[in-house]
């Protein structure tokens, strides 16, 4: 099943997500300080996995999976429902690959990895966004 290893990374990002929303609860600054150094070392993983395995964006590399969804569900309350919204989302437009994350995946090395992921946590924040404006959330 090749959805399976990017629902399993998500997975893992779950408890993460919701501990750095618990986070940007009580200092922003340190939220956004915090996701923007995981999503540098991820990168920087994703980089040294594709050297390692010696296969573009291998099933085995979860970490752009997990900072995809940090950056999807970020700022949302720290809370199931919120959670669950953005792992349906995240998961939807990371699989989609609306674009530019298409393009973003054929890129070399880690930034390949990751960029996609990446986007599609930028989409499910900006859908996520709407859906709490509207009370839908």
């Amino acid at each position: 099943m090749p959805w399976f290893p990017g629902t399993a990374g998500t997975l893992l990002a779950v408890p993460l997500s919701l501990a750095l929303n618990r986070i940007a609860a009580a200092s922003m600054a340190l939220s956004l300080l915090t996701l923007i150094a995981f999503v540098m070392g991820a990168g920087w993983f994703c980089q040294k996995a594709e050297e390692i395995f010696h296969e573009k964006d291998s099933p085995r590399i979860v970490i752009d999976e997990i900072a995809g969804f940090l950056l999807a569900n970020f700022l949302s309350p720290a809370e199931l429902m919120p959670a669950a919204a953005a792992f349906l989302l995240f998961r939807f437009f990371d699989i989609v690959k609306v674009f530019p994350a298409g393009p973003a995946q054929r890129l070399p090395g880690g930034a390949g990895v990751i960029l996609d992921d990446l986007i599609a946590g930028c989409y499910a924040f900006l859908v996520l966004r709407l859906l709490f404006y509207w009370g839908l959330v």
